[in-house]
């Protein structure tokens, strides 16, 4: 299947589900009281607006599982575009088993589809957590982890992004809004065949607006924090220990200076993290890890 028929089934099953959504509310309240402000609006326009991102934002909150599921499919296809797959089965089902375990101790553990955890094939130092359940993990980051405890740290808060729904929140484009809504008005009645194109090519805009938020914007600062704390949570409930976390961060804090791209660029610097995860460890103590535990991790590892 190519990039741009995944791209458009996508677009078929919102169309399916006639949902209009956009993103960030604030930004339309914002938007439109600077617009009553200069002038540029009447009062009545900037309610209007208003208006329209609330109830823009009640139906992001609408979402299907199901829709949730494809549209997240769609992202990770995108970003596998730009970041290939590791061709290690043996490695990716450790992952896959690593992270099936840890998500079965999230808040939610159980997706359309399922959660699905893949290994790229590159040294940048990253991951993507996509609507619906897809978590993709670099080489370059697998290398960082030390241990499984360390892995399943990085996997929950990948899966904490997912629990807190982070992916769909940061949709904000206009023409992704534009594509959806054609698909809610075509539910209802017949389009023709340019109208379709035209929207199928709104919603890859949109989908390719979020890629470039997840590679290079990354998620608000609140929600970075949001998901290291609630990874630590999950980690401990799946039986690994979190403190391995703090392992990870001081780790990266060594390399990402000295790498462009990646968890550098788009997450808040790892001694900013470290001080208040090391506050929500305060008084954890590291228990020790299975010998055959370390053993199955440095097995699994030895490809990298």
């Amino acid at each position: 299947m190519t990039r741009r028929t995944t791209v458009r089934s996508g677009f078929a099953l919102l169309a399916a589900g006639a949902l209009g959504f956009a993103g960030c509310q604030t930004v339309t309240d914002v938007g439109s009281a600077v617009g009553q402000a200069t002038g540029t609006l009447t009062p009545a326009e900037a309610e209007a607006i208003r208006k329209t991102g609330v109830a823009l934002a009640r139906a992001l909150e609408d979402l299907t599982p199901e829709q949730e599921y494809y549209l997240g499919r769609t992202v990770a296809a995108t970003l596998m575009a730009q970041y290939p797959p590791l061709e290690s089965p043996e490695l990716n089902r450790y992952v896959n088993l690593v992270g099936q375990a840890v998500a079965l101790a999230s808040d939610l553990p159980e997706t359309f589809a399922g959660y699905h955890f893949q290994v790229l094939d590159s040294d940048e130092i990253n991951a993507f957590a996509t609507p619906g359940g897809f978590i993709l993990v670099t080489r370059g980051l697998l290398r960082v982890c030390q241990s499984e405890d360390a892995l399943a740290s990085v996997l929950a808060h990948e899966v904490a992004h997912v629990q807190h729904r982070h992916g769909v929140r940061a949709i904000r484009s206009g023409r992704f809004v534009t594509a959806v809504n054609t698909a809610a008005v075509g539910a209802a009645t017949t389009l023709g065949g340019e109208q379709w194109a035209e929207a199928a090519a709104a919603y890859e805009a949109g989908i390719n607006d979020m890629v470039h938020t997840l590679v290079t914007g990354g998620y608000s600062r609140r929600q970075e924090r949001e998901a290291d704390l609630s990874g630590i949570e999950i980690t401990r409930r799946a039986g690994y220990d979190p403190g391995a976390y703090v392992q990870v961060l001081r780790t990266m804090e060594e390399h990402l200076g000295h790498r462009p791209g990646g968890f550098g660029a788009t997450h808040p610097p790892p001694a900013v993290r470290l001080r208040y995860v090391e506050q929500a460890l305060r008084g954890h103590r590291q228990p020790a890890a299975p010998a055959a535990r370390q053993a199955r991790f440095e097995r699994a590892m030895a490809g990298l």
